[in-house]
């Protein structure tokens, strides 16, 4: 093979070629990304971030395409936090910002409420012993696609790390991270079991 260190250096390997893309702040991935995932996704959409709150201002017409999403056969699942958890308002407190967490939560679950029932969509809240580990770590798969965002700490979901996963075989960095939400939200509450404190 011809210049094979030039080939290695530019061409990824390995578990290496699931990472798409990286980015230092969530904002900086370009909402047309988050649209043409979402558009994308045929079979999958498991959205597992904390509130979810941006997809409703950062997607347009995301109402719209979730119904059609669910019509058309795809399982979507919104797995939010507890807005009345104590994890919920230790993170308020940690933020220290006007639109709270627990408000980010309500305002998803509300824009849920008016789809109305649809069969294939699903929302639950994370368990409460889950809550400190779905705070900390964002996963919204999209098929074969993911983007993640771990969450430094005091750091609000916007201002951290995100990364762009592609499935290209199993074990790699995207079955990780697919396996933690699967994980969350096999333990997670149905929405109205929550529990009040």
């Amino acid at each position: 093979m011809l210049w094979p260190k030039a080939v290695q250096e530019r061409v990824k390997t390995g578990t290496d070629r699931e990472l798409v893309h990286s980015y230092p702040y969530r904002s900086a991935c370009p909402s047309t990304t988050w649209t043409e995932l979402v558009e994308s996704a045929r079979t999958d959409l498991f959205l597992a971030g904390y509130t979810n709150y941006f997809f409703w201002t950062q997607v347009p017409h995301f109402a719209d395409t979730i119904r059609r999403k669910a019509e058309s056969g795809c399982r979507v699942r919104f797995l939010v936090g507890d807005p009345d958890g104590e994890v919920t308002r230790q993170r308020e407190t940690i933020e220290d910002v006007a639109l709270s967490v627990s408000t980010r939560i309500r305002i998803t679950l509300e824009h849920l409420d008016r789809l109305g029932p649809l069969e294939g969509v699903e929302t639950r809240l994370s368990a409460p012993l889950d809550a400190i580990n779905h705070v900390s770590l964002s996963v919204f798969r999209f098929d074969d696609d993911a983007l993640v965002t771990p969450h430094l700490a005091r750091l609000v979901g916007h201002d951290s790390p995100l990364l762009h996963l592609r499935r290209h075989g199993s074990g790699g960095m995207f079955d990780r991270f697919a396996e933690h939400g699967e994980e969350l939200w096999g333990r997670a509450q149905p929405r109205g079991a929550e529990t009040r404190t």
